[in-house]
């Protein structure tokens, strides 16, 4: 695609030019002019495949891509980065994601999220606008920091590690929108983004030291941290840093910026929202919500896999080619960018039909999924391959949890009703606040809603 097509639609609109750069290459391996970069655009499941599982080794993160680059400067050599550091990392923290593991703290994290409503419920009964985006985050750091960190972290420490995530997605976004320009180019946004490290950096530095002086024997992420070893010595505080800062962002990020998206798109479709209370009534009632509701919850788990799939975090994925290769019949250089977008590829007519920019969980059901297995290829919201996100279960459980939660206790009403357009940063957030008013709702004493 010509630069003289590509740049400007991109500068205007980077989700939907790739959507649209994907739909007119019906899936085909595409290279985009945006000026001095010339990536390739990935976006058919088999040769998303190829890149990110069948030849990975040829396709790592790469510093010298704009988005990794970045990243690299916030978490440094941990769990996201490549070869034995990341292999070393993922062995470490991996126990801690066990679905074992997570599925016997369910109650605990229900427990934490039903007490961090009482803002909201304050909220409610003075008719007070809300930043649902801001209250998902205190509700996930609720559950969070207690499940996974001991409550070592307080919720107040970790929404202002979250606020500064926030700067720093954005801040990265003239790098993003300007992938050719060297690091060491002062650009919009790097000031910002460096005081946000910074700001991280001295709320867990001294937590992670309080735990190596005392490491105890829990499984919570800083005892995990603090008792590893690798080559037979303790982690650096450096390794430590790393992995925590990853942690953190990992168990935190996914969720409340995913479910954000969430309450506009309810209201927009009346007849997802009526069947999702519905749902939430029968298994739920009046809460709380308890570890053996959960697989009961099929029709909100369609909900969330589909909200998944127009709007995952991970919007987009770059590579950069190690050695020559052949994607669907063009030939890759060495050292080219290749862009993989599951924004893209799960938006394109070519897999989901005409209507694939619409939102609709039914193509979730059970007993469709295993029907339309073709289709299921072009769903990769965590990844693929070795660095498929390691907090897929812990997703699907805390927001399972967060919207069963919400849904059991209020009723919403937006402000603005209109779904918000995407802003370019380093994961898919709302291009304006999502503010809205909460009415407390009653229920029977049989648990069904009045």
């Amino acid at each position: 695609m010509p630069a003289w097509q590509a740049l400007p639609s991109f500068l205007r609109n980077a989700h939907q030019s790739l959507v649209d750069a994907g739909n007119a290459a019906g899936g085909a391996v595409v290279r985009l002019g945006l000026g001095v970069s010339r990536p390739y655009l990935v976006t058919d499941p088999e040769h998303v495949h190829q890149v990110l599982q069948e030849r990975a080794a040829n396709y790592p993160r790469g510093d010298d891509t704009a988005l990794w680059r970045s990243v690299r400067k916030l978490v440094g050599d941990g769990i996201l980065a490549e070869g034995d550091t990341w292999l070393a990392s993922r062995r470490t923290l991996a126990p801690l994601f066990r679905r074992g593991r997570l599925d016997a703290l369910v109650d605990p994290m229900a427990q934490a999220i039903d007490e961090a409503t009482g803002r909201l419920e304050e909220a409610a009964a003075a008719g007070s606008v809300v930043d649902i985006g801001s209250e998902l985050a205190r509700l996930v750091c609720a559950a969070i920091m207690r499940v996974f960190f001991d409550s070592r972290v307080s919720v107040d420490e970790a929404l202002r590690i979250m606020e500064a995530q926030e700067a720093i997605v954005t801040a990265m976004a003239s790098r993003l929108l300007a992938p050719f320009a060297p690091w060491w180019v002062p650009m919009p946004g790097d000031r910002r983004f460096h005081r946000s490290v910074q700001a991280i950096d001295d709320i867990l530095l001294p937590v992670l030291r309080a735990a190596v002086r005392e490491p105890g024997d829990g499984d919570d992420v800083l005892s995990t941290l603090a008792r590893a070893q690798r080559d037979g010595q303790p982690l650096s505080e450096r390794q430590m840093r790393d992995d925590l800062v990853s942690m953190v962002a990992v168990t935190t990020e996914t969720s409340y910026v995913v479910l954000t998206w969430l309450w506009p798109v309810l209201a927009n479709h009346p007849d997802v929202a009526d069947r999702l209370y519905a749902e939430v009534d029968e298994v739920v009632g009046a809460g709380p919500v308890r570890a053996e509701q959960l697989p009961q919850l099929t029709y909100t788990q369609m909900v969330l896999n589909e909200l998944l799939r127009l709007y995952p975090a991970g919007w987009i994925v770059p590579r950069r080619a190690v050695a020559a290769d052949v994607l669907g019949g063009v030939r890759i250089r060495p050292g080219a960018t290749v862009i993989i977008s599951p924004y893209a590829t799960q938006r394109m007519t070519a897999y989901w039909g005409e209507a694939a920019e619409s939102f609709d969980p039914e193509r979730f059901a059970p007993g469709r999924a295993e029907a339309e297995k073709d289709r299921r290829r072009a769903y990769f919201p965590f990844g693929l391959g070795m660095h498929r996100c390691l907090g897929e279960h812990l997703f699907n459980v805390e927001a399972l949890l967060i919207v069963a939660t919400l849904v059991s206790k209020f009723r919403v009403t937006l402000t603005d009703r209109t779904v918000p357009t995407p802003r370019v940063a380093a994961s898919l957030r709302p291009g304006r606040r999502v503010e809205l008013t909460l009415s407390r709702r009653e229920h029977s004493v049989a648990g069904r809603s009045l």
